[in-house]
């Protein structure tokens, strides 16, 4: 299926002016990649560069735009998740006004009602972030 041209909003929980994911570049039950312009009315910008928390939510969101292409692709409706844990997140630049991000979210495992996903956040191909998170699905 097609999820570039799904609204976001279809995807995500969040609305205007929390959404951190723009779209949806391809999703799969392993992984999926979103990607996410940074604009100057973006309220997570702080003296021009995109907040560490708005990098997290950014991860966040990429998870939860992926929960939702997964449940689009089986058939069943749309579910909520909630973050259970994010462990060694690590940020080693805070993008600026203007860049594109590509989150890529690997799923490492999934048991019952429970999801581990390695994510990674690019900016001009630079690596700018990742962590572990563990999504605990509704």
């Amino acid at each position: 299926m097609d999820f570039e041209r799904t609204d976001i909003t279809s995807l995500i929980p969040q609305r205007p002016p929390f959404v951190m994911v723009d779209r949806v570049l391809s999703c799969n039950d392993k992984d999926a990649y979103m990607e996410f312009a940074i604009r100057e009315d973006n309220i997570f910008l702080d003296e021009g560069k995109f907040s560490p928390a708005g990098i997290i939510e950014n991860m966040a969101q990429s998870c939860a735009a992926r929960m939702g292409c997964i449940n689009i692709l089986h058939g069943e409706d749309i579910r909520i998740g909630f973050i259970g844990d994010i462990r060694n997140c690590e940020i080693s630049r805070q993008p600026e006004c203007g860049e594109t991000l590509v989150t890529h979210v690997e799923i490492l495992e999934e048991v019952m009602h429970l999801t581990l996903a390695s994510v990674t956040v690019e900016a001009g191909g630079e690596a700018v972030a990742s962590a572990r998170i563990k999504i605990a699905l509704k």
